[in-house]
């Protein structure tokens, strides 16, 4: 990952990024990096300057499997900013069954609220295993018990709810006081190095408060938050339940909850909404399904409707949330199609002004699928070879091996569906599994992957017309 500065990260860098998970593409990688480069700038701007600029939506046109999901997505993962991909077809316009537009903003806060509290959380973590431990060593070396018993009185119950704790305690003999500090200290001696991991303890740990209500209304409420179970959670009292378990374990529980105690819930929720309304990235995919074939009436009804709805959700308008209000106008929207039986002048004309930039994407010709087999970082090939190497098992692809899949990708894609980069996963694992399925037993050997072989295994396949439909 490299870092996240103005001077590191300009276009050709970011272009550099994507070409190690995205073969080909480039015009699209550009206009990517071209639009993030951007966000950039205007951050260097007067504040009443900065307003005025709206990213510069980006619209992909090209078939499936060419890598059009995977730019967006590695983009985002590039700057560490929320990302969420939608279906266009799973939205419905208002007053039909179905998600609402707005719930893609929804979760993209959701998203954006989780990714500032695991980064509060890992800052923490040093602070929070040092109270895990004390809490281990106090469950190792118990204090001595309260005085009293028998049954609680009315207010001593609405004290412990209250979080008031005044029992008396027998006061310790100033010998036994320092013997338990002696064992305390060794016991978090060997704590620290390691030696009591696998020791069992008794420990106590808080449960959540939710409770199990269902909540039926109108569409929306459940991207709204509207949760019984939170609300009332927050005001009933923390229980807590006893587990047994090693120490190593229990050091890990109780890291956890002593993390949750460190971070500012409220302040994670405000950085939350302000990372998701300046950085964050939605990528809606398959807008051709919401285009309109010409014909009016049934579902095209629907489809525009949800044209119309996205539209001021794409230029900017403000999102109720369950954790505030959220403000559209600087989130950059990526949409992709494959725009087969339409075109992106079938959209309506308002949404075509939020796309201005246009990008397609071409298809997948032998040569690139050739390097998408090879050459991106982890690529399919040596995920195999990963995957077989755990056996033992080395599997050796040739180059005239992997020109052979590569070229037999390309015909299936010509003569039927053309699904682009995936169809090699499905080439792979027909070739691989006899191997896959063999390979315990097949312990330290070498196995080479030739042309020849590639054309025993995935030749019959790819000639008999009915049998590839269902395999290839």
């Amino acid at each position: 990952m490299m870092s996240l500065d103005g001077s590191s990260l300009i276009p050709s860098a970011i272009v550099k990024y994507l070409d190690r998970y995205i073969v080909g593409q480039d015009r699209a990688k550009r206009a990517v990096a071209v639009a993030l480069r951007n966000r950039m700038r205007r951050r260097l701007l007067e504040p009443e300057m900065a307003k005025e600029i709206s990213p510069k939506n980006i619209l992909m046109v090209g078939p499936t499997g060419v890598g059009k999901t995977e730019i967006a997505r590695r983009l985002a993962e590039l700057v560490s900013a929320p990302f969420v991909k939608v279906e266009a077809t799973k939205f419905t316009e208002v007053g039909y069954v179905g998600r609402d537009v707005e719930s893609m903003i929804r979760d993209l806060v959701e998203m954006s609220i989780q990714m500032v509290r695991k980064k509060m959380l890992e800052d923490v973590q040093e602070p929070a295993m040092e109270k895990a431990r004390e809490r281990v060593i106090d469950f190792l070396v118990p204090s001595r018990k309260p005085q009293g018993g028998g049954i609680p009185t009315f207010m001593s119950v609405m004290k412990g709810l209250s979080g008031e704790n005044h029992t008396a305690q027998e006061p310790e003999a100033p010998e036994e006081e320092r013997m338990r500090e002696s064992t305390r200290t060794k016991l978090m001696d060997l704590l620290s190095q390691g030696k009591l991991d696998d020791r069992e303890v008794e420990i106590e740990v808080q449960e959540s408060n939710q409770l199990g209500i269902p909540m039926m209304g109108g569409m929306g409420m459940d991207e709204m938050g509207m949760n019984i179970g939170e609300m009332l959670g927050g005001l009933m009292p923390k229980k807590k339940k006893r587990r047994t378990m090693k120490v190593k374990d229990a050091l890990r529980v109780l890291q956890n909850e002593e993390a949750e105690k460190l971070i500012d819930g409220d302040a994670a929720v405000r950085l939350g909404l302000e990372k998701a309304q300046e950085e964050g990235i939605v990528f809606i995919d398959e807008i051709d399904k919401i285009v309109s074939s010409g014909s009016s009436g049934g579902h095209d009804v629907s489809r525009d409707g949800v044209q119309r709805d996205l539209l001021p959700v794409v230029e900017g308008c403000t999102v109720q949330t369950k954790h505030g209000q959220v403000s559209t106008d600087h989130i950059l929207f990526i949409a992709a199609g494959a725009f087969h039986q339409t075109k992106p002048s079938d959209l309506v004309p308002e949404l075509q002004g939020r796309f201005p930039i246009r990008v397609e994407l071409e298809p997948l010709d032998k040569g690139q699928l050739a390097r998408i087999l090879t050459e991106p970082h982890h690529s399919l090939l040596q995920q195999y070879e990963a995957l077989l190497g755990t056996e033992n098992v080395k599997l050796v692809f040739t180059e005239d091996g992997v020109d052979e899949i590569a070229s037999l990708a390309e015909r299936m894609n010509a003569e039927m569906e053309n699904i682009g980069a995936r169809r090699l996963h499905t080439m792979v694992e027909q070739l691989l599994e006899e191997i896959s399925f063999q390979a315990p037993e097949k312990q330290g050997e070498v196995l080479t992957l030739d042309r020849s072989m590639v054309q025993d295994k995935l030749g019959p396949l790819v000639k008999d017309s009915d049998v590839r439909r269902y395999l290839l």
